[in-house]
């Protein structure tokens, strides 16, 4: 299997390479980009109007625009008594935390996953986005896990998820290289713990509360070889590439290699500073490949770009929605 996915392209370590070329080329410091907030509006809503295509590069700030949020009321809404057994403060260490059984550390992960992942974040940023460029030529890739683009409407054949997808379990068998669906059994820990569905269906905590177990027949496992199931993200060398993944890491490489000449717009979104080689980077690196090329950088407290590109590109400073609303 793995020399049928070595024929073809890999868009991911593609990008890395071009990433790491780009940190090696880009050495006369950076800038914020040139001209007033309301020009570049007006420009980026011109580049989206009239560029060949559109590269979509997404991170954890377009999602936090969007409302999901890992930490505070959100978080004090759904996970309170993990919070206040556990000490527990964001969604997001409570993913590392060493739980005292599976039953509890599953019950932690079906909640996690649901509402990350089952139900549409609480502010339509993504739809925005859907809906400034559908009509366009576009691809996006990702670091996000919590599969918005195609709760949006997002083709799914234009869509590269880098790091993984909250809706998969793998195998913790190395030599099972699948993931499976967890959608069924997502909905079947939320219901063992006592979460019970509103008028609109999505799971809320009754006035009795709830547990923060799941029964021990409901630990999910292998299908294929019963061995313990765990998350489908890239935390290290064990993260299952499998066959959807290698198929969207094709696309892009094809949709990059088709339009590497033209007048594309690499559309960068709430890119932050964990994972700059996979985007950021390699964006940097192939507007200045191509003199057609736009790059435009819309981010929280962090917009900027090579001052190598400068003329190139568009730095937006602020919250994703707020922005999107400005560009339709």
């Amino acid at each position: 299997m793995n020399s049928f996915y070595n024929n073809r392209p890999n868009g991911y370590q593609e990008s890395i390479q071009k990433g790491l070329s780009a940190v090696r080329s880009f050495r006369s410091g950076l800038s914020y980009g040139t001209g007033s907030r309301e020009e570049n509006i007006q420009r980026l809503k011109s580049e989206i109007e009239t560029a060949d295509a559109i590269v979509i590069g997404a991170g954890a700030g377009l999602s936090t625009s969007a409302g999901l949020t890992y930490s505070g009321e959100r978080f004090d809404q759904y996970f309170s008594d993990f919070k206040e057994r556990f000490g527990i403060t964001d969604m997001y260490s409570g993913g590392f935390y060493p739980f005292p059984d599976d039953e509890t550390r599953w019950a932690w992960w079906a909640r996690h996953i649901y509402y990350n992942r089952y139900i549409e974040a609480p502010k339509p940023v993504y739809q925005k986005l859907f809906e400034r460029v559908c009509g366009k030529d576009y691809f996006v890739i990702t670091t996000n896990v919590d599969h918005q683009f195609q709760q949006a409407g997002f083709d799914k054949k234009r869509l590269f998820y880098t790091q993984g997808d909250y809706g998969l379990f793998q195998s913790v068998n190395p030599s099972i290289r699948k993931t499976y669906d967890n959608e069924e059994w997502v909905m079947q820990a939320m219901g063992a713990q006592g979460f019970i569905k509103d008028a609109e269906g999505i799971f809320q905590i009754p006035q009795s509360g709830v547990v923060m177990k799941i029964p021990a027949a409901l630990i999910p496992k292998c299908m294929d070889d019963g061995s313990p199931l765990t998350m489908n993200l890239r935390a290290d060398d064990s993260f299952v590439e499998d066959e959807g993944w290698h198929r969207a890491s094709a696309a892009y490489s094809d949709f990059i290699l088709r339009h590497e000449n033209l007048h594309t717009l690499y559309f960068e979104i709430g890119v932050g500073a964990n994972t700059p080689v996979i985007i950021k980077y390699p964006f940097w690196r192939m507007t200045n490949d191509n003199p057609k090329a736009v790059y435009a950088c819309l981010n929280y407290n962090e917009a900027f770009c090579p001052k190598q590109i400068e003329k190139q590109s568009i730095c937006l400073d602020g919250d994703a929605g707020v922005i999107l609303d400005l560009i339709k």
